[in-house]
């Protein structure tokens, strides 16, 4: 007969925990692999991209996203094997434009796009002018038209029945705003994250003044003006120091993804945030909007994030539990689940 060996409830529990521990530790090790692939990926994007905004002087293309060779198919191995839910095989408006805020540009949604494919979406992140690659000087871009000209150049040439899904994050939340004036018609939804919603007459500054102070004191005492047109004129952007950008915009953003905003951000056009907007109801009004907020924010503080959804109130409101000002960064998972929840609201 063979050997019986006896075991305890105790024994059993502690084998049951080892054996739990393993599958968690194999689990946790392929989600940090997976994590690190990500990151390399980003970082040789964005490395590549510099280096062609480096070597050519023409246009290029400003979107990253469905459409580079990393579409989503059966194969991929982003997509695990998984079919697209239902909704969302059956659902016409499947296209979301990523627009970044100030000083970012289209490589800060990376992890958005990753999982937004995985789900079947086709997301189209957007340099803006003077943002990411685009090769513009920002010292040159002075309005809120010029701004956003590649968004609105991007929604003029759509096919005339096709309509897609914005989201703006910060500053870019105004350039939602104005292609909601300008192109009501091309756009199902607008998402505001963690955004500059502003009024009719508003500038998208104001929202910042909390933590910025009034404008007339940040144009005469702040350290962060750029003077690209010499010293004895007008600012015409301005750049935050490392550190302010840190504690401001990164409070929850893992490190390598500070580590990728730091060698990638631009300075900030002054004008296109200094401008306000002229929206009407006719157009701006009638839009689809929505507001996802990010409760540990230092940039926009969950208080002013209250008050722009108070003062025009949105469709629906989201909010985001422990995200900075970058919820791409900090809570990417929450963010995808929020948009794809957004994206099947009838």
């Amino acid at each position: 007969m063979g050997n019986l060996i006896c075991m305890t409830k105790k024994d059993t529990r502690d084998n049951n925990h080892g054996s739990k521990s393993k599958r968690m530790g194999r689990s946790q090790r392929k989600l940090l692999a997976e994590e690190e692939f990500l990151h390399r990926q980003a970082l040789s994007m964005a490395l590549q991209q510099h280096q062609l905004s480096q070597r050519f002087d023409g246009s290029m293309s400003r979107r990253i996203g469905s459409t580079s060779s990393r579409r989503r198919n059966l194969s991929d191995p982003f997509s695990n094997g998984k079919q697209a839910p239902d909704f969302l095989e059956n659902m016409k408006l499947n296209k979301l434009v990523l627009v970044h805020g100030e000083g970012f540009g289209a490589w800060c949604w990376y992890k958005t796009i990753a999982l937004l494919e995985e789900a079947g979406l086709v997301p189209i992140a957007i340099d803006l002018t003077g943002s990411g690659i685009d090769l513009a000087d920002t010292n040159s871009v002075t309005t809120l038209a010029e701004y956003s000209k590649p968004l609105i150049s991007y929604l003029e040439n759509l096919p005339e029945d096709e309509q897609v899904i914005l989201v703006g994050h910060s500053t870019g939340g105004a350039c939602v705003s104005y292609a909601l004036e300008h192109c009501p018609q091309k756009i199902s939804k607008a998402i505001f994250l963690c955004a500059t919603m502003v009024s009719d007459g508003q500038r998208p500054f104001d929202v910042f003044a909390e933590e910025l102070g009034s404008t007339e004191r940040f144009m005469q005492e702040s350290q962060f003006l750029i003077h690209g047109n010499g010293k004895d004129k007008p600012p015409t952007g301005f750049m935050f120091e490392k550190q302010q950008m840190k504690g401001l915009y990164f409070n929850q953003s893992p490190t390598k993804d500070v580590a990728l905003a730091m060698v990638s951000m631009r300075p900030i056009p002054l004008g296109p945030v200094m401008e306000k907007l002229s929206l009407s109801p006719e157009k701006y009004g009638t839009g689809r909007r929505f507001f996802i907020q990010t409760l540990d924010d230092r940039a926009l503080s969950p208080d002013v994030q209250e008050k722009l959804v108070r003062d025009s109130p949105p469709e629906r409101v989201f909010k985001i539990k422990g995200s900075d000002h970058c919820p791409f960064f900090s809570k990417p998972q929450s963010l995808h689940k929020i948009l794809l929840e957004i994206a099947r609201i009838p």
